[in-house]
């Protein structure tokens, strides 16, 4: 497993992650066990980072990761979770230093530590990047030891130019894969620039890059890729990136041509992620431990050629890139 370092934080971490989504809910039926196993498959692989949230299961994805982390001791992974989507409202005007500093209380119940690594911002709603008492209060509670550093989980392009404005934001997460390029334009130079730094997530489209989704498959009535198809629940750019579902499957299809031979379409996926410099880490989920494993094995792949390169970005701007690129 190769590392990276995450921007000016210095933390040395491996450049695949583990996405906790999964196993907190939302994709359909995976027990606590299957989440269990397939985190101590990737920490067995080489991976150092997690990335999780509260609200992934009400709770359930930060107590897994807990109790998997208490089970094997040693020398903990670098643990990044996210604040804010627990409002309801989920408005701008909820994100007070009061409610700010609750949630992470109950985070670091849940993860069963008196500080925690990296808090994120939630994909707030994108008024609150104009909110400077915003940063202010995270600023505070970094003072007061409840956590090392913040960054903000992003749901567009202009909302992590604004984030990092702020001296205090370490690190954006973001969409980005071969349907998202957007974030290659300008924000990974200034990220590099200001040394931010960059968690992609929905890395395979929410597993459309995986090559193993087609018009038929049939997805459980609590997975996200079935109610949140259209956005019904949230940003519909976080289920399948926001590509149609027809599309996207055509776009599989033409980039099956691309993939050598022997390599799961979901390895070359998160390899051209990591052709970016400006990304630290890069952190698919995993609903078991042949995803995972699969998931950590990327790391070890070559570089792709520029004809590969190329061939990808020119499906892009042929296929995709009308449907999400102005949007995110």
């Amino acid at each position: 497993m190769k590392t990276r370092v995450l921007g000016r934080t210095g933390a040395t971490i491996s450049e695949i992650g583990f996405g906790a989504w999964q196993i907190g809910g939302a994709w359909g039926d995976v027990s606590e066990d299957d989440g269990k196993r397939a985190l101590h498959t990737a920490l067995d692989r080489g991976v150092t980072f997690v990335d999780t949230a509260d609200v992934y299961g009400d709770g359930r994805s930060e107590k897994i990761i807990a109790a998997v982390l208490k089970e094997r001791g040693g020398q903990k992974p670098f643990v990044a979770t996210k604040a804010g989507r627990r409002l309801n409202p989920h408005v701008a005007d909820g994100y007070t230093a009061g409610n700010i500093e609750a949630f992470i209380d109950r985070s670091l119940k849940n993860l069963g530590v008196e500080t925690l690594d990296l808090v994120q911002l939630h994909c707030p709603p994108t008024d609150v990047y104009y909110r400077p008492d915003v940063f202010e209060a995270l600023d505070r509670l970094v003072a007061k030891g409840k956590m090392r550093r913040y960054g903000a989980s992003v749901e567009k392009v202009e909302e992590a130019l604004k984030a990092i404005e702020y001296p205090g934001v370490a690190t954006v997460q973001i969409i980005y894969n071969i349907f998202r390029q957007r974030p290659q334009e300008l924000f990974f130079a200034e990220a590099r620039r200001k040394n931010v730094g960059v968690i992609v997530r929905v890395p395979l489209a929410s597993g459309l890059l995986t090559g193993k989704i087609g018009k038929d498959t049939v997805f459980a009535a609590d997975d996200h890729r079935n109610f949140n198809r259209h956005g019904e629940a949230f940003d519909v750019g976080e289920t399948f990136a926001g590509v149609p579902f027809e599309v996207a499957l055509e776009a599989v299809e033409e980039l099956r041509a691309l993939v050598p031979a022997n390599v799961p379409m979901a390895q070359f996926a998160l390899r051209w992620i990591l052709e970016q410099p400006a990304v630290s880490v890069v952190i698919p989920g995993a609903r078991n431990e042949a995803q995972a494993q699969s998931n950590a094995a990327a790391s070890a792949l070559p570089a792709l050629d520029d004809a590969t390169m190329a061939a990808i970005a020119a499906l892009y701007e042929r296929l995709i890139k009308v449907h999400v690129h102005h949007k995110w």
